[in-house]
C-alpha cells in the first residue's frame, strides 16, 4: 500500500528524514514512534505531498504522491489544526468532507455515529465554529473527519494528544475497531507507547530521521520500547 524508496528531506545542512526502504502492506496497522524532532511529522507530511522530498519517491497504491493526486481518494488523514476549516461549524465541516467523498449528509451522519461517545455532546448542536472549540475537541473533529468516506489508508499524527484520559481510551477502541472492521491500512504516530502498542501490529522507531528499529507487536513490545527510550 505504501512504499518508500531512498527518501531524504534536507533543511539546509540538516537531514530531517532519511529512509532507504520502507514498505507498509495493505491492511497493516503501523505505528511510528520517536522523540521530538525524530522525523515523524516530516515523514507524514512528505507522504501526503505537503512538503517536497530532497530525494527519493513515496508511492501509495503504486501512485507516486508527487506526480498524481489519485491517491487522495484512498486516503484519510489528520495531522494538525491546519487540516480543519475553522470558520465552519463541526456539522458543516463534516458535510463538506462528505461531499468530497460523494456522500449525502445522512450518510455522513451514519458514519459519525461511532464517534458519538468521544464527542460527549460537546461537538454537535452548539452553533460554535471549530475555531471556538477546545484543542481536544478540534482534534476529535479532525480525526472523525479523516474516517469519513471509509478510506483505505488512514494517517493520524499524535491522535491521543490533548485528549482527556477517558477520550483517549474511547478513541483507541474506536480506532482499533474501525481498522479491523474496514481492513484499513493505518499509520499512526504517538508519544504514548501504551496506546500505540495496543493499536498497531508493527512499530517503527525513528531517530534523527532514520529507522532504527522495526518490530512486530508482541507481548513484550511495550517493555522493549520503554527500555529503548530509557537508554537514549
Amino acid at each position: 500500500m505504501v512504499n518508500v524508496d531512498h527518501v531524504s528531506k534536507q533543511y539546509g545542512e540538516k537531514t530531517a528524514l532519511k529512509i532507504e526502504q520502507l514498505s507498509i502492506p495493505e491492511g497493516e496497522s503501523f505505528g511510528l514512534v520517536g522523540n521530538n524532532g525524530a522525523g515523524k511529522t516530516t515523514f507524514f507530511r512528505a507522504l501526503l505531498d505537503l512538503i517536497p522530498l530532497s530525494e527519493g519517491h513515496i508511492t501509495i497504491n503504486n501512485i507516486d504522491v508527487s506526480k498524481s493526486e489519485a491517491w487522495k481518494q484512498l486516503t484519510g488523514a489528520y495531522l494538525d489544526e491546519g487540516f480543519l476549516i475553522d470558520f465552519l461549524k463541526p456539522e458543516e465541516f463534516f458535510y463538506f468532507v462528505g461531499s468530497t467523498r460523494g456522500l449525502s449528509p445522512d450518510e455522513v451522519d451514519t458514519q459519525l455515529e461511532v464517534f458519538k461517545p468521544i464527542f460527549k455532546n460537546e461537538i454537535f448542536g452548539h452553533k460554535r465554529f471549530i475555531r471556538d472549540l477546545s484543542k481536544g475537541n478540534q482534534k476529535k473533529v479532525g480525526i472523525a473527519a479523516a474516517f469519513i468516506g471509509k478510506p483505505k489508508l488512514l494517517i493520524l499524527d499524535e491522535p491521543f494528544a490533548n485528549l482527556d484520559p477517558s477520550s483517549q481510551f474511547q478513541l483507541r477502541e474506536i480506532i482499533k475497531d474501525l481498522i479491523e472492521k474496514e481492513s484499513l491500512t493505518a499509520l499512526i504516530s504517538s508519544h504514548d507507547l501504551t496506546h500505540v502498542t495496543e493499536v498497531c501490529q508493527r512499530i517503527v522507531i525513528l531517530d534523527e530521521g532514520n529507522v532504527v528499529k522495526d518490530i512486530r507487536t508482541e507481548k513484550h513490545t511495550l517493555t522493549e520500547l520503554e527500555a529503548f527510550f530509557k537508554a537514549i
